[in-house]
């Protein structure tokens, strides 16, 4: 049995050194990955010191990086973790146990729960951010997972293997979290510790940018993964809003017999015509998304056999 640590770094010389010693003394057998991500700081020299494999990825990015490491690393099961020492080492041997026990393809750390983030972290809106996403996948995907966005995750290989990881940057754990998902991936949180930061240490996490970029990945997935329902809500608001352009129109035409607001009885035709167009790419787009999921299907089960062999 083969696990590997992953660990995604930018210019965390202050921490890389810990993470790796203590995931050494609580997982000795595994091999510990650290991709560096351009750091101009002493990151990779402490790391390789350490012992840990040392990759580099020259794009710019966490969904770079993770896209890598899914390429690159062969094992059984893998944890993925910051390198900013803020998940305590502790909890990968629970993380791993589901994996290894066929409970679960990913489980992931979750934060949330117990209420260390929200005691821990003291930048302004990531605990609002970290609930306003949970909420809007859970309703999108009729889901109840607890953390969406943890950095603190286990996978085995089948789920690491068939990931396409779409994501350049921190939008990564938010579209791993809803591959799982749509594709019916088994998935177990576990409640994890959090703590922040030590003091001199910097986030890379840029509150607002980055947070638009993350709803941003979720409205494309969500047109992704569900486009029946994305494009039949757009279709209904066409239609509302074209049958409110034309309500004048047609109330003028019973009444008279005859329209003056030419313009008006125009746009409201286009949009409900727009409307119904919506509606038709909803249930081609539907058709083609399921033909994928059969695919993907398939290509699961010639995944797993190839690992038994």
């Amino acid at each position: 049995m083969k696990i590997a640590i992953l660990i995604p770094c930018y210019n965390e010389e202050q921490t890389i050194g810990t993470v790796i010693d203590d995931f050494i003394r609580e997982i000795p057998e595994a091999e510990i990955y650290v991709y560096d991500n351009n750091s101009s700081d002493r990151t990779a020299q402490i790391a390789k010191s350490r012992g840990a494999f040392l990759k580099r990825e020259y794009r710019q990015g966490k969904g770079n990086v993770v896209r890598s490491m899914f390429r690159d690393v062969d094992a059984d099961y893998y944890i993925m973790v910051d390198g900013d020492d803020t998940y305590p080492a502790e909890y990968a041997r629970k993380l791993l146990q589901p994996l290894i026990e066929g409970r679960a393809d990913m489980t992931i750390g979750d934060r949330l729960s117990n209420g260390s983030y929200r005691d821990e972290n003291k930048r302004a809106f990531h605990d609002f951010g970290n609930n306003l996403v949970r909420f809007l996948i859970n309703k999108i995907f009729q889901s109840d997972l607890k953390d969406i966005m943890t950095g603190y995750r286990g996978f085995n290989r089948e789920f690491v293997k068939a990931m396409p990881v779409m994501s350049p940057k921190f939008e990564i754990e938010t579209e791993m979290s809803i591959h799982a998902l749509d594709k019916k991936f088994l998935i177990e949180e576990v409640h994890i510790d959090y703590r922040d930061r030590p003091s001199g240490s910097q986030s890379k996490l840029n509150t607002f940018s980055d947070g638009f970029k993350v709803l941003g990945t979720i409205f494309m997935l969500f047109k992704d993964y569900k486009p029946l329902i994305f494009f039949n809500i757009c279709a209904g608001i066409l239609l509302v809003l074209g049958l409110f352009m034309g309500a004048p129109v047609i109330l003028e035409y019973a009444d008279t017999r005859y329209i003056t607001k030419v313009p008006s009885a125009v746009l409201a035709v286009g949009i409900v015509m727009v409307s119904m167009l919506s509606f038709s790419c909803g249930l081609i787009l539907d058709t083609i998304v399921k033909q994928n999921r059969m695919s993907y299907e398939l290509y699961l089960n010639e995944l797993k056999n190839k690992g038994r062999h």
